[in-house]
Parts: structure tokens; C-alpha cells; sequence
């Protein structure tokens, strides 16, 4: 008996046939056509269409030689353009000049431009998706070492992401009477709040004033030495921002994305809670609480459980795979305002890293500002300092202070400094010199008791740089044993205003 198999009806055939790539190509015709009869039909499409979007190779060219003439101030029609053509081989395949003349002539209406224009970048988009996809899975396939999962997964975002941003075109200029109007509305706004805060308040009443609080679109750095508690200041901050706006119902403070890649999400919620039941966080992390201490917990977690602030403790994150989270965490629960600590253990857009460290650091910097603008949230990273503070008498830091400085100072709106004189004093205590007199000795010490005791539980943030209103320096409350700053009721602010 002959066991040979017999293909059903249509299976051969379906076999040798294969899908051809999205394309549309009567829509790419139209779209010539329209532009070889009206050269203001190119205006309409100009914006975000390229002759790469085009799946007919010939379109493509007719494509940018209009874009080419009209760009130089020329008309493009059939007459012009066929001088262009009339040594192109593809062009000869399918009529030549005559192609031109028909294009021009077939064409309906002129208005439909954008339409054509839209189809055809949409059908590009799809066909690159399936070239994302293929590569997603020859990739995946691939077994090298020093390009992890994860990686793969952040390669393909950033990719989708691109396609995404491809041809969405949504800035245009604007009337300046529009413009005015987005300003006094800002202005009003600040006048009705009591604080008169345009931007995300900090809960800090000084640096609320000095800085109108954080503003859209801005980027702001936070640098300091280690243990001058930048972290511990970046946390207040924003979890004021948060608390305020959950008390305001959302109309003031914001949502806070907080990139911890310093520190778990759980040692970051053991200082805001340490904060706010008031106990040592030093001995809850020994343990050495007392049972009364429990409550307090358990009141803070309740009331801390409301508030809208979210962690991210991914260690070694690129900056892709921020400004990915941070349009997920907009979408879902409104954010407005991103911490990241610290910019420096970020990581560049590339797989393999960068060799050259300066550019990485320009790289996340450039795309933490994108970020800002993109989602018009402030964003407020942290930064190291050079060692270079500690060679100095006086350790105040300054702009050129800052690792990799150039990028960072350039695309800063503002650059804060974090400064703790006590904790320099404390480690400074005078001892009596061998050939020093006692009284000398005792009148040293007392001056630097003196001293020690003015600074005593204060700090500095002083604004190095603050693109939109003054610089200068402000004085606040800090208190170790619950890492949290304030403001003091007894300030002097120091420094230029102007």
C-alpha cells in the first residue's frame, strides 16, 4: 500500500508563498503626484516623512529629489525633475520621465497629502517593527557573555521607544499672546497658593522661596561629599512633594518616581519612617527600640502607605531604561517629579558601556534633561563631588567641584551644593601644640567650641548656579538622628541675590 502522504488542496502553494512587508504603493504615488502638481503639498508632509520611508526604492528618490529642489528654493515638477532621471536605470524600469508625467497627471486631490504621508509613514513603522522583532530573536539566540537578558530587553525599548518618537511630530511654533497667557496662569497660581510657589514645593519654607520651588522641565543637581547628607536631603524633599500632594487632593506637591541605586527600597522607607515616628534611625537598624516604639510604626505606616511615592532600587539602570520607567509611571499615576540617586551609577545608552567615561556622564546628564522636558516634570538627580573639596582650608563646594563637571554644570538649570560644617569641626577638635601655651591653647579651643555649637544641628544648600533667579546660600535645620532637614526659624540667607 502506498503510504506517501498527499498535501491537501492549496498547502503547496501556501508553502512557496510568502508574506511581502507592509506597503501601500498607490498611497506613495498619490503623495508624488500631489507634491509634482503643488509644491505647498510638500509642506504638509516635510515635517516627518523621509525618502527612507518610502518602500518603493524610485519613490524614495523622487522623494528626496523634490525635497532637494524645494529645500533650494526651486520648483519640483515633471520638467525639473527630469533631467534628474533620465540616467537613472530603476527609473527607466518603470517609464522614466513618462512615470513622472503620470503621477502628476493620476492625481485626485492635492488636499490629501498629509494623508498619504501619515499611511506611508505608518506602514514604515511596520515594517521596521518586524525588523525589531527579527533582531529581538536572532539576538535572543545568541549567547555572549558580556550581554545579559536584561540588556537585550533595554536594547529593544530603547528601539521601540525610537519608533515611537519617529515622525511624532507634535512641536510647532506657537503665538506669543498663547505663550503670555501660559505665563500669567502661572503666576496666578502662585499668587492663590499660600506659599506662592510656581513649581513642586520642597516643604523647605527658604529654599521654596529661593527657588520658586522645582520647576517643570528643569533639571537639578544635588551635589555634595559623602555624608553631607545629600540623600538624606533628596528624600525629604520629595517625599514632602509627595505628603503635600496628598493632602492637597493633587494641587500642589506631585508623585515622586525615585530612583534608589544607592540604597534599597527598604533602607530608603527605614529613613522616611525613622522621620516620621520620630525614632533613631540608628537604633532601629540595631534594634535597640522600645515596645512603645511600635505603635509609632505602625501609625507612620498607615499614614506613609497614602502617600504617592514610588522606588526604584534596579541597580546599574541606563538611562534608556529610566526615561522607559518614568513615561510608564506618568501614564499610570501622574508623576511629577523624578529623583535619581545618584547620576554618577547610571549607566549610558550603549550595551557595552563607554570607554570614555566624560561622554557617558554628558549622555545621562542630556537625557535626564530630556526626560525633564519630555514629561514637563522637574528632575533632581545627585551628584559626587571631586576629592579635591577636602584639599581645601575652606570646604564649601563649588561648580568646579563637581566629577565630569563640564556636562553636568552645562545642562543643569540649577546645581546645589549640600555643605555640613559640623561635620568637619567635629573631626577637627584642636589638640595642644608641644611648644603651646595653655592660655593660647584654652582660647583656640574655646573659639572652636564657639563655633561648633553656631553650626551645631545646621546645614547649607547653597545654589551654585540657578538659570532662572538668583544664587546665593540657605541655612537649614538638620538633625542626624532622624536624617531629616528643616528650616530654622532663625535664618539668615547669605550671599548674591542677583
Amino acid at each position: 500500500m502506498d503510504t506517501k502522504l498527499i498535501d491537501p488542496p492549496g498547502l503547496r502553494e501556501s508553502a512557496l508563498a510568502y508574506r511581502t512587508p507592509p506597503h501601500n504603493e498607490e498611497a506613495e504615488q498619490a503623495l508624488l503626484g500631489a507634491i509634482l502638481v503643488n509644491n505647498k503639498a510638500f509642506e504638509k508632509v516635510g515635517e516627518f516623512l523621509r525618502p527612507e520611508h518610502f518602500f518603493d526604492p524610485a519613490n524614495g528618490r523622487i522623494y528626496a529629489a523634490c525635497l532637494k529642489l524645494i529645500d533650494r528654493g526651486q520648483v519640483a515638477n515633471p520638467l525639473t525633475l527630469k533631467a534628474y532621471f533620465e540616467q537613472d536605470k530603476d527609473l527607466s524600469e518603470i517609464g522614466g520621465a513618462e512615470y513622472l508625467a503620470r503621477l502628476a497627471a493620476a492625481i485626485v486631490a492635492v488636499h490629501n497629502a498629509e494623508d498619504y504621508g501619515r499611511i506611508i509613514h505608518d506602514l514604515f513603522l511596520r515594517r521596521q517593527l518586524i525588523e525589531v522583532g527579527e533582531d529581538m530573536v536572532n539576538t535572543a539566540y545568541k549567547h555572549e557573555l558580556d550581554v545579559g537578558a536584561t540588556d537585550q530587553i533595554e536594547e529593544a525599548e530603547k528601539k521601540l521607544f525610537d519608533l515611537a518618537s519617529s515622525g511624532d511630530i507634535k512641536g510647532d511654533f506657537i503665538p506669543f499672546e498663547k505663550a503670555l497667557a501660559g505665563a500669567i496662569n502661572s503666576i496666578e497660581s502662585a499668587f492663590r497658593r499660600s506659599t506662592h510657589v510656581t513649581g513642586v514645593t520642597t516643604g523647605l519654607r527658604d529654599l521654596d522661596h529661593k527657588l520658586g520651588g522645582l520647576h517643570p522641565s528643569d533639571l537639578l543637581i544635588l551635589a555634595g561629599r559623602p555624608s553631607m547628607g545629600k540623600t538624606a536631603l533628596a528624600t525629604n524633599i520629595a517625599f514632602n512633594a509627595a505628603k503635600a500632594h496628598m493632602l492637597s487632593g493633587g494641587k500642589e506637591g506631585a508623585a515622586v518616581g525615585f530612583f534608589s541605586l544607592e540604597m534599597s527600597a527598604e533602607q530608603l522607607a527605614g529613613r522616611i519612617l525613622a522621620d516620621q515616628a520620630e525614632v533613631s534611625g540608628d537604633k532601629m537598624r540595631r534594634g535597640e527600640i522600645a515596645a512603645s516604639d511600635f505603635p509609632k510604626f505602625v501609625e507612620a505606616s498607615q499614614y506613609l502607605s497614602r502617600v504617592p511615592f514610588f522606588v526604584d532600587d534596579t541597580p546599574a539602570l541606563t538611562i534608556t531604561a529610566v526615561r522607559t520607567r518614568c513615561r510608564r509611571l506618568k501614564r499610570t499615576h501622574g508623576l511629577g517629579l523624578v529623583v535619581v540617586d545618584y547620576l554618577q551609577l547610571l549607566r549610558g545608552g550603549g550595551l557595552k558601556g563607554s570607554e570614555n567615561r566624560v561622554q557617558e556622564i554628558s549622555e545621562i546628564t542630556r537625557g535626564l534633561k530630556a526626560i525633564a522636558k519630555e514629561l514637563h516634570v522637574p528632575v533632581l538627580a545627585l551628584s559626587q563631588l571631586s576629592r579635591g573639596v577636602e584639599q581645601r582650608e575652606d570646604k564649601r563646594p563649588q561648580l568646579s567641584d563637581l566629577r565630569e563637571s563640564g556636562s553636568i554644570e552645562q545642562d543643569a538649570d540649577v546645581v546645589m551644593f549640600v555643605f555640613r560644617e559640623q561635620y568637619y569641626l567635629e573631626r577637627a577638635e584642636p589638640g595642644r601644640r608641644p611648644d603651646e601655651a595653655e592660655d593660647k591653647f584654652n582660647d583656640r579651643y574655646q573659639r572652636w567650641k564657639e563655633r561648633l555649637e553656631l553650626v551645631h544641628n545646621t546645614a547649607e544648600c547653597i545654589i551654585g548656579k540657578q538659570r532662572h533667579g538668583p544664587v546665593g546660600t540657605v541655612r537649614l535645620f538638620f538633625d542626624g538622628n532622624y536624617t531629616r532637614f528643616g528650616d530654622l526659624d532663625t535664618h539668615h540667607d547669605f550671599g548674591p541675590d542677583e
